[in-house]
């Protein structure tokens, strides 16, 4: 059996990406939920998933300071070129957002008062929803293995699919072009663009379209909060037909959407038509 990922992403943030794909979510049967967007993961505020698992994601090594061997020489704090050891009373301090487990403090260090020690740098969650199983994370603030965490979460939800024998694994993607969005969206059956009619809106679909393409990744458009902007709108519409790209549909900004999210609850959008096109495309 082939496990389609459908991962929703977005240029820029603030698109409504996470409301998107949490709309989508209840329009399928047999499917994992994984949450991508683990710098700022939050659709699990309107999933309400309840956590099975937890276990902490180590990507990275920092060094660690023995106070019992230390001679307090600062010898450390000379060769360190993160500026990431300062002074301290009795010993050096480590800075950790500063260190990057380099060794050279461990080179230095002549009673061997220094080792590196592998780092958290991220928390993996197991969880049920009432739409399947869900795979999310979260990044430790700061850090910068972002892409790492990613691959972990996608590797996650694909073996819980083939456990399951699930046939679909939604991905609410991270913002944005950078290397998260790589892990996220290489080698999935479709990403979905929310874009919105405005200048970066478009803007931040150009870009984000041209590293899908770079990919080799099929892409659709939803254009949310349409009407802001029928001149942005029209751009969108013509970029994506020149491009070939498949607009699914249009949302509209309304109050009951807004509720909905007010009231931390999955927006109930007339997304129909637009789940019948994902089908399509991803099963032809």
């Amino acid at each position: 059996m082939s496990i389609k990922e459908i991962v929703f992403i977005s240029g820029k943030g603030g698109t409504g990406k996470t409301t998107m794909t949490s709309s989508f979510i209840p329009r399928f049967e047999n499917l994992v939920i994984a949450d991508c967007d683990v710098d700022a993961p939050d659709l699990d505020i309107l999933l309400k998933p309840q956590i099975l698992t937890t276990e902490d994601f180590i990507a990275t090594t920092k060094a660690v300071i023995n106070s019992d061997k230390c001679l307090n020489c600062g010898k450390c704090i000379s060769f360190c070129n993160f500026n990431a050891i300062e002074a301290g009373d009795k010993t050096p301090i480590i800075k950790e957002s500063h260190c990057e487990g380099c060794k050279t403090c461990t080179l230095v260090c002549k009673p061997n008062a220094i080792e590196i020690k592998p780092y958290k740098t991220g928390v993996i969650y197991k969880s049920t929803t009432d739409y399947g199983s869900m795979i999310h994370a979260r990044l430790t603030p700061g850090e910068e293995v972002s892409g790492r965490l990613v691959s972990e979460v996608r590797k996650r939800a694909k073996l819980t699919a083939e456990n399951n024998n699930n046939e679909i694994i939604i991905i609410d993607g991270p913002p944005g072009i950078a290397c998260n969005v790589i892990s996220a969206i290489t080698g999935s059956s479709l990403a979905i663009i929310v874009t919105e009619p405005t200048v970066s809106g478009f803007h931040d679909l150009v870009r984000v379209n041209d590293t899908a393409n770079k990919l080799r990744v099929k892409c659709a458009v939803i254009i949310n909060k349409f009407g802001l902007s029928d001149r942005y709108t029209k751009e969108i519409e013509d970029y994506c037909e020149r491009n070939s790209i498949s607009i699914l549909g249009k949302v509209s900004l309304n109050k009951e959407i807004l509720r909905s999210v007010n009231k931390l609850e999955i927006p109930n959008i007339n997304n129909h038509d637009m789940v019948n096109k994902i089908k399509e495309i991803i099963y032809n």
